[in-house]
């Protein structure tokens, strides 16, 4: 119904549109709203809107406002600050010292936060005072925090996989297992380029002697059990069967409020602030993901998957030659993106590209996630440097930039593998549920 060309146009016109500022939630309705009218009349539109405001039946969506709530909560009771001190007892004596702290404390915070700018901002809140008074490089600091919260969406429960599950009918509980892997290596990787760093200029991270009992530092592993305990709790449930995806999110709810209140730290308030943020951050996703359906909606109406799959067939490229060609594109687009508009925006004709070429969703997603992830620590957009420069309030963001740069060039080493080594995001999914 439609040819390869309109397409294409179609494509421009909703990067062109995001690219001058307008919210993409606006863009994806707008662009779906007016091929609509154009191709099917207004019975078309009129069909879109109700699918518009039909959108959010979804169950699975319930996870992204428990999932936000479980990191609020956790935030707010003090389990972050009392994790990251425990970690930097066992981290310090390692070449790099704090640094490794940044990275760890970021990948044990994702497997409870499920979100990237979430965990950055609640890393550097808790890290920066700790460095103010010692002697590390500034930028290996700020660029070892935005490595780390480029975890938050990649180590499940992350909030992108459950957009991309959504978006793609693809299952959340098998993106999750998917995910495990690649984020434990992404971490692994990021704390062996800083030993390496480390070794090579010793001065930017001096060495440090804990001078606290054995004893006290044992104690102190126990603030490492709530994010654990609820990361089991999780994924757990899940591939045990217990418990799908979303009700696994409302027990991690559940299970946050006895450790908050063995930290002395539940109150009406605190609930109250965790409550409101919440409901601000859900409310900016949903309607995100609302103009993504509906521009889906559209897309399928009028023939796109189809015209995609021709396109594909007509090009004669291997899968590994399509996947290199979109890792490209992800790569320059992150520079001028953000993440959700990035992925969201994209995705309604990409996906059927991969589908098409038999590219394993579940592995795309996984692969989409980290090109996600990319784009947040990639100068001049991505989000994380803002972030973690607005929690710094001083200096310059050119340090948050130039700070990334071995993380960001370790991301696509890591990309790389990915494509090559397609098990590291499938073997689990697959030995977990077939």
């Amino acid at each position: 119904m439609i040819d390869i060309a309109s397409v294409t146009i179609g494509f421009f016109i909703l990067l062109g549109a995001m690219t001058l500022g307008l919210h993409i939630a606006t863009v994806m309705f707008g662009v779906g709203f007016i091929g609509a009218a154009l191709y099917l009349g207004w019975p078309g539109a009129n069909a879109l809107v109700v699918v518009y405001l039909g959108s959010m039946d979804e169950s699975v969506l319930l996870q992204l406002p428990l999932f936000i709530l479980l990191g609020e909560i956790l935030v707010r009771c003090g389990a972050t600050d009392r994790m990251y001190r425990s970690l930097a007892d066992w981290l310090n004596p390692l070449p790099g010292g704090l640094l490794h702290t940044n990275v760890a404390a970021s990948a044990l915070f994702s497997a409870v936060s499920g979100s990237s700018v979430a965990t950055a901002a609640t890393i550097s809140t808790v890290a920066l005072p700790a460095f103010r008074k010692k002697n590390y490089d500034t930028r290996m600091v700020l660029g070892s925090i935005a490595a780390g919260g480029s975890l938050g969406n990649l180590i499940p429960p992350g909030i992108a996989l459950i957009i991309y599950g959504v978006l793609t009918n693809t299952s959340v509980a098998r993106l999750y297992a998917g995910g495990v892997f690649p984020g434990l290596a992404l971490t692994l990787m990021f704390m062996g380029v800083i030993v390496l760093i480390a070794l090579w200029r010793p001065s930017i991270a001096p060495r440090e002697v804990n001078t606290d009992p054995m004893l006290v530092r044992l104690k102190r592993l126990v603030d490492l059990l709530p994010p654990l305990i609820i990361f089991v709790v999780v994924m757990g449930s899940i591939y045990t069967g217990w418990a799908t995806s979303t009700e696994a999110a409302a027990l991690a709810v559940v299970v946050s409020l006895p450790i908050a209140i063995f930290y002395g730290r539940l109150t009406i308030d605190m609930l109250h602030d965790a409550f409101l943020s919440t409901v601000n951050l859900t409310a900016l996703s949903m309607l995100i993901l609302a103009g993504a359906f509906a521009l889906n909606f559209v897309l399928g109406l009028l023939g796109v998957t189809s015209a995609l799959t021709k396109f594909v067939a007509s090009m004669n490229v291997t899968p590994i030659e399509l996947i290199y060609v979109l890792f490209a594109f992800y790569v320059i687009l992150g520079t001028f993106f953000e993440t959700l508009p990035m992925m969201v925006g994209t995705l309604p004709l990409v996906h059927p590209l991969i589908v098409a070429a038999g590219i394993d969703p579940v592995w795309f997603g996984v692969f989409l996630v980290l090109m996600c992830e990319i784009s947040l620590i990639s100068p001049p957009v991505g989000m994380t440097l803002y972030v973690i420069q607005a929690v710094r309030n001083e200096g310059s963001i050119g340090d948050v930039f130039r700070g990334t740069v071995p993380f960001f060039l370790t991301m696509l080493v890591m990309t790389v593998l990915l494509i090559h080594w397609q098990d590291l995001a499938l073997w689990l999914p697959r030995v977990a549920f077939d």
